[in-house]
């Protein structure tokens, strides 16, 4: 016979929201339960809250934990989602056969009420629901290959950095909580998604001609060197999404999606790890609490919503 179903309410910002089964475990390689998952996005609320706000949100939960089944990708708002849970109706325009109203996570009630649904991963849009035809970043996903060395995907990254810098953009980094890395550019929203995703190719282009051992653009896993860095940048599209900084990831070790400061990588580019694996899964559930307690968010005076006009100019100018 089933046990019952454990239950608690708790107060949070004036909501009450419902708890359940908080000792279910989610991470069996680890232990850590769906009341640990609770317990680290109330930790990290302050810093995760500023993307999520206003951000139409895909969910992808494991009710059952990470080794029992697949993820459930959820879009479509849960019939059962409580009434002061803010929501974003979306019409059929962005590949969906209909409208689909989101979860649009803008408090710490309703983060805890999503990681209670055992919603290990956050996945938000370009672009905020005010504005959703205007994306706010642009991110190109630096994926490395089995075999490709941690050195070389921190040269890469730092590639970027300094290649934007020469035609006066700054970007962020943060790890996917796999084995990559995303190099994210904030933009002022004032450019249609064809421009983002035209300036996004521009730039991986330009890495590629650069660092051509280093680097590839073939999408076919199969045709790709396993030690070389793949640079995806058509991630960038309306109804698209991409992971939310700060995010746990639904992997052992529940690594988070950690955002970092552009040193993190000098020092990655001069270690001899073989891999990437471990250096990207340095930040878990374990220690991000207690780093973002001690420091906060590592972005904080680095994201710097920018424009594009006279960076395209130079790009034309000097890539082109």
């Amino acid at each position: 016979m089933a046990g019952k179903k454990s239950e608690t309410v708790v107060d949070v910002g004036g909501q009450a929201v419902k708890l359940t089964n908080q000792d279910k475990v989610l991470f069996p390689a680890d232990g850590y339960t769906k009341g640990d998952l609770v317990a680290y996005y109330r930790a990290v609320a302050p810093v995760i809250l500023p993307y999520l706000r206003d951000n139409p949100l895909t969910m992808e939960r494991f009710p059952d934990g990470i080794a029992t089944a697949r993820g459930i990708w959820e879009k479509q708002m849960p019939k059962y989602t409580p009434d002061w849970v803010n929501r974003a109706t979306i019409p059929p325009s962005t590949g969906e056969p209909r409208n689909v109203t989101y979860v649009v996570c803008d408090d710490e009630a309703t983060l805890v009420w999503i990681a209670n649904l055992a919603a290990i991963t956050l996945h938000i849009w370009y672009s905020r629901v005010t504005e959703i035809d205007v994306p706010e970043v642009i991110l190109l996903d630096l994926d490395p290959g089995e075999r490709c060395p941690l050195a070389r995907l921190a040269k890469v990254a730092l590639a970027f950095r300094d290649e934007l810098a020469g035609v006066g953009i700054v970007p962020v980094v943060k790890s996917t909580g796999g084995m990559g890395l995303h190099v994210i550019v904030p933009l002022q929203p004032r450019y249609d998604y064809d421009v983002a995703k035209a300036f996004s190719e521009l730039v991986a282009r330009r890495i590629h001609t650069v660092l051509p051992k280093d680097t590839t653009l073939e999408r076919a896993i199969a045709r790709r060197p396993d030690d070389v860095v793949y640079l995806d940048w058509v991630q960038v599209g309306k109804g698209k999404t991409y992971v939310a900084p700060f995010s746990v990831r639904a992997r052992d070790g529940a690594p988070v999606s950690m955002p970092l400061d552009w040193g993190e990588v000098e020092a990655m580019r001069r270690k001899r790890a073989p891999e990437t694996t471990r250096e990207m899964r340095r930040w878990s559930i374990a220690n991000v609490p207690g780093l973002v307690a001690k420091d906060g968010d590592p972005w904080k005076g680095l994201w710097k919503p920018q424009k594009l006009d006279a960076a395209l100019a130079k790009v034309r100018a000097r890539w082109e």
